[in-house]
């Protein structure tokens, strides 16, 4: 099993009205992001895959493949995620081996890509 994460910080991820979005739990070098059990985010919502995981995470990771390949940091050190999905709806991300710069930078990112999808969910639910 994978090892018991410690996560320092809680961060409550809200819109701007103050619908709860997420809660991130912010750790050393990783992060898990719990999406809001009354909400479904759906894996194929627009801005999710084409930006969030495709131009961040998988940048960053890229990025980092390339630093270890050239020796600045060491394998164990590259970006990882995982998204847990129950079929098409996001339940929780994790993501590990984040640095500072980048724990704010996923914050912001994460909290804009989530408030996009809720506005989309919003236009086409009840």
């Amino acid at each position: 099993p994978p090892p018991v994460m410690e996560y320092e910080r809680t961060v409550p991820l809200k819109t701007v009205t103050g619908e709860s979005l997420a809660t991130l739990y912010i750790g050393e070098d990783s992060m898990r992001i719990v999406l809001a059990e009354d909400k479904e985010f759906n894996v194929n919502t627009s801005p999710f895959m084409p930006f969030l995981v495709d131009r961040v995470l998988a940048k960053m990771q890229e990025k980092d493949r390339e630093a270890a390949r050239i020796g600045e940091i060491t394998p164990d050190k590259i970006l990882s995620y995982n998204i847990a999905r129950d079929g098409d709806i996001i339940r929780e991300i994790t993501i590990r081996n984040i640095t500072p710069d980048r724990s704010r930078e996923l914050k912001s990112t994460i909290r804009w890509t989530l408030e996009k999808m809720y506005e989309k969910t919003m236009k086409i639910g009840p």
